[in-house]
């Protein structure tokens, strides 16, 4: 980390500009989003360390915490679906935590920080399901950042895609039906329609395809299942990220599997 904040203020010294900075980082955040959606793990951990030079920059500092974090966040994730060993997630979600927390810190209005930090404790309580204590620690830091992210951006797609898990375990504990968590997904489809995107922004934007994926899973593994409603929500969010390898390899597979049997 030194090494790192050295070379930023050589950069800064040798005149590389704020505009500069904020197109070499985006060129790297650019990366990390393709690399999570491709399931590509190890540029994900490099992009994580290629920010770092980025973290003296006060300008930029918030976003690039935030986009360290999104990409040990996403690497996790990416580990759940390839069975990598649980103590090793959780080393990567810890390390979100961390980044997410200093973004907020940096910037107490970020709420996406806030969405990000949430999911990563959630993640965690998954891995520790087993431990009570444990796992109602955690979900006692998730209640209030819920509270406060819902107050802060209601209309903010990623939130409905973070809320998701959240749902799905409630209606699991009822045993309810999976409608509130199917209303959540089409909600927050509704405000990305709204969402204005900037191009080389640094300002968090994603969340449709994600949506789309988490619809299409939601109505696989319904009961009975809506195989129809399953693919198609799959394949329009494959028409956004054609490279995604979790909805492409492995979710689309089990649908098709899902829609032969049902023959």
């Amino acid at each position: 980390m030194k090494i790192a904040l050295i070379i930023a203020t050589l950069l800064t010294a040798c005149g590389v500009s704020d505009k500069t900075a904020r197109e070499q980082s985006r060129q790297i955040v650019s990366q990390i989003q393709r690399a999570d959606y491709e399931g590509d793990r190890a540029t994900l951990k490099k992009c994580y360390d290629e920010l770092t030079p980025f973290l003296a920059n006060d300008e930029l500092a918030s976003r690039v915490r935030y986009w360290r974090g999104f990409a040990r966040w996403r690497s996790a994730i990416n580990g759940f679906n390839d069975s990598v060993d649980p103590n090793e997630l959780e080393q990567e979600l810890k390390q979100a935590i961390d980044e997410f927390k200093a973004a907020i810190e940096k910037d107490r209005a970020f709420v996406d920080a806030k969405i990000g930090l949430i999911s990563c404790l959630g993640y965690i309580a998954y891995i520790k399901r087993t431990d009570i204590a444990a796992r109602q620690e955690l979900l006692g830091q998730m209640s209030p950042l819920v509270k406060e992210a819902k107050a802060m951006a209601p209309d903010n797609p990623r939130l409905h895609w973070v809320l998701g898990p959240i749902l799905w375990y409630q209606a699991r504990e009822s045993g309810s039906g999976p409608e509130k968590l199917i209303e959540n997904y089409e909600t927050g489809l509704e405000h990305c329609s709204n969402a204005k995107q900037e191009k080389n922004s640094l300002e968090p934007s994603w969340g449709k395809p994600e949506l789309l994926m988490s619809l299409a899973y939601t109505y696989l593994n319904a009961n009975p299942p809506n195989i129809e409603a399953a693919e198609s929500n799959a394949r329009r969010g494959l028409e956004i990220v054609p490279y995604w390898h979790y909805p492409r390899d492995i979710l689309l597979p089990q649908i098709l599997a899902a829609k032969a049997k049902a023959k």
